[in-house]
């Protein structure tokens, strides 16, 4: 990803503007009650806690790690003939921590008359995949979501993770945004046989 504007995140739960309160002028409530205010906000505004991109990059892997579990779960919860090794980890980009993905699981198919491996990943944001070694082209944050399917080569995780790009010209084998469509999809890819494949199709 090319190195933006360096970002500054505050923690929104920290930091909750309340509505102005109608106050009677300090020297009117003080000749009322002899008292002078020490009450925080008669004196100074409550402050922002910015957070470090490590703390950023932490809560952006929880969320993501979350939603991870429960599409796994989802997804082993359709029918004992299709399950899926769990295989979960999240990255988060460096610059921009608030943006990330998660790894869901891993398995292989019979497609183009082989054997492939395959790993399905949900994302924070929507892209594309990249046709060259950068996975991700064009990151729109504004479209909040995306699961996506790639043929693979090497371990998932490791450091020899490459897209297979020999299937369908260039390892994708679904991106979408719908979660619907993408739990589908994934089941198709470990559905046992084509009578399974028919009936998930109708879904």
């Amino acid at each position: 990803m090319e190195a933006g504007p360096k970002l500054r995140y505050y923690d929104a739960n920290a930091w909750r503007p309340v509505a102005p309160r109608v106050k009677p002028a300090a020297h009117s409530e003080f000749l009322r009650t002899g008292r002078i205010s020490r009450h925080r906000d008669d004196w100074f505004p409550q402050e922002r806690r910015y957070l470090t991109y490590a703390e950023v990059a932490e809560r952006t892997g929880k969320k993501l790690e979350t939603a991870g579990e429960t599409t796994h779960e989802r997804l082993n919860a359709f029918h004992h003939d299709i399950q899926f090794p769990k295989v979960l980890f999240h990255r988060t980009f460096p610059e921009r921590p608030h943006l990330g993905y998660c790894h869901v699981t891993a398995a292989s198919s019979y497609l183009a008359q082989r054997s492939v491996s395959w790993s399905f990943y949900i994302c924070n944001f929507f892209a594309e995949i990249g046709e060259t070694e950068q996975f991700f082209e064009n990151i729109n944050a504004e479209r909040r979501r995306m699961y996506f399917a790639v043929a693979i080569e090497g371990e998932p995780g490791g450091e020899r993770l490459r897209i297979n790009r020999s299937i369908r010209g260039n390892g994708v084998l679904f991106q979408t945004s719908n979660p619907h469509d993408a739990l589908r999809n994934v089941l198709m890819l470990g559905a046992p046989d084509h009578a399974f494949r028919a009936i998930l199709q109708k879904m």
